[in-house]
C-alpha cells in the first residue's frame, strides 16, 4: 500500500481516537495490569480470550467488507491491497521472541501504553526493554545487510 501525501484531514485524529479507544478498553477490561495477563498465561483468568476475541471479531469484518463496499480506503485513498507475509524463519523467532518477552513481563507492547495510562509506573521497565530490543534489532539488522552488500559486491 502506498502512502498518499494527500491524506484527509481527519486521518491523523482518528488514529489518536482509534488509540485511545483502545487504551480505554484495555483498562477498563484490565487487561492492562500485567497480573491480569500472567493470569491469563497460567489459564487461571480466560477473560483475555473474550477481549482479543472481540477485537479479531470486527477487524475480520472490517476486513472482509471494507474492500467489498468501498474503492478505496476512507482517510488514505489507497486502493486495497492484500500483503501476504511468508511464513520465514524470521517471522517463528520474532514471535517465540515476542511471546517470550510478552511472558516474562506480562504485558504486550499495545497493554503497556494502557498501563502506563491506569499509574502502572514500573512499566516503564518494560518500556525500555521493548525500546532496547528494537534498537538492537535494528542495529544488528543494519550490520547483517551492510556485510551482506559487501559481500555481494566482492562477488560481482
Amino acid at each position: 500500500m502506498s502512502s498518499s501525501p494527500d491524506r484527509h484531514p481527519l486521518f491523523y485524529p482518528l488514529i489518536v481516537l482509534g488509540g485511545l479507544i483502545q487504551g480505554f478498553g484495555l483498562a477498563y477490561s484490565g487487561m492492562a495490569r500485567p497480573e491480569v495477563v500472567v493470569d491469563f498465561l497460567q489459564f487461571d483468568d480466560l477473560g483475555l480470550v473474550l477481549v482479543m476475541g472481540g477485537a479479531a471479531v470486527v477487524s475480520g469484518v472490517v476486513f472482509w467488507a471494507a474492500p467489498r463496499f468501498l474503492d478505496r480506503a476512507p482517510l488514505t485513498g489507497d486502493v486495497y491491497t492484500r500483503r501476504v507475509k511468508s511464513m520465514d524463519r524470521n517471522v517463528v523467532v520474532g514471535g517465540v521472541v515476542f511471546g517470550v518477552g510478552w511472558g516474562i513481563s506480562g504485558i504486550c507492547p499495545g497493554a503497556a501504553y494502557a498501563s502506563l495510562g491506569v499509574g502502572n509506573l514500573p512499566i516503564l521497565w518494560a518500556f525500555a526493554g521493548m525500546f532496547l530490543g528494537a534498537y538492537l534489532h535494528g542495529f544488528w539488522r543494519s550490520r547483517n545487510s551492510s556485510a551482506e552488500s559487501v559481500s555481494t559486491v566482492a562477488d560481482d
